[in-house]
């Protein structure tokens, strides 16, 4: 069943004023579209745990640093209302950019600490960006509960602070990263992959599997790192932001891992950014 496609702020809030009325739980997902099966996890936990679920399709300018990669991603909204069908959500809030920044928009919300690290560093600005229209989406949907994937798991953490912060009453989830056969994290970007680089993609989860194998064995941290990225360079990623072993509470930089710990990546390979991160157990 097809849900309304609501795109002014009015409609939306007529839609979600009598579930709001009847005491209904209403859970968001936010997406930038092109949605995967990742996304549609994301939409299968809102409706196991919420009476009323709105996805969320906006290709936010706010987080992108490079104008290029806002150009270039992929806009798919038939195809995603279509795969949307089967999990019967009460509504798809798209809005175009003036509903989201109207003329005179002056407000951000920034986040400290969290977003100083990793992709805050080679994307500034995004965590603002983020963090400004998560907020908005959150105070327009009037959802109780929202679900993020863990692949972006720095993302899931600001998400998580700023709520907080601003007394929003809701609860943020956490969701597992779905990944393809081969072990690449499902992404909207994997889309902009050629056949080639699609073939050498999933080394990147290989790698930091690797990693994580060598941290349980007791090797040193600094050792993987520079074998892995040598692997990486050699099967053809041309650059990496990052590689780095990271506490899972406030994203900590360690050097074993003697408290619970995230592995994070972010390489390049054949002009496209992939992002990834695993828990590591010990």
């Amino acid at each position: 069943m097809s849900a309304p496609i609501l795109r002014d702020l009015s409609a939306l809030r007529a839609a979600t004023r009598p579930w709001i009325l009847a005491g209904e739980t209403i859970g968001v997902v936010p997406t930038m579209g092109a949605l995967h099966d990742g996304h549609l996890s994301l939409v299968a936990a809102a409706k196991a745990a919420c009476d009323r679920v709105i996805v969320t399709i906006f290709v936010n300018p706010k987080q992108f640093n490079n104008p290029e990669d806002l150009k270039n991603y992929p806009r798919t909204e038939t195809e995603d209302a279509r795969k949307l069908e089967r999990f019967d959500v009460d509504a798809l809030w798209v809005p175009d950019g003036d509903q989201m920044y109207p003329e005179h928009f002056a407000t951000t919300v920034s986040v400290a600490g969290l977003t100083d690290v990793m992709e805050g560093v080679y994307r500034p600005g995004h965590f603002d960006g983020m963090s400004t229209v998560v907020t908005k989406l959150f105070t327009q949907t009037a959802a109780t509960d929202a679900f993020f994937g863990e692949k972006d798991y720095q993302q899931l953490m600001v998400v998580r602070r700023m709520a907080a912060d601003l007394d929003i009453p809701i609860t943020v989830h956490g969701c597992p990263t779905i990944r393809e056969i081969d072990g690449l994290a499902m992404s909207s970007r994997n889309l902009l992959l050629s056949d080639r680089a699609r073939t050498t993609a999933p080394v990147l989860h290989e790698v930091m599997e690797q990693i994580a194998e060598g941290l349980r064995a007791g090797t040193e941290f600094g050792t993987l790192h520079a074998e892995a990225v040598t692997r990486l360079e050699r099967a053809g990623f041309t650059g990496v932001d990052y590689l780095d072993l990271r506490a899972q509470d406030d994203l900590s930089s360690l050097a074993a891992p003697t408290r619970p710990a995230r592995l994070f990546a972010a390489v390049w390979l054949a002009g496209v950014r992939l992002i990834d991160n695993i828990a590591i157990g010990t």
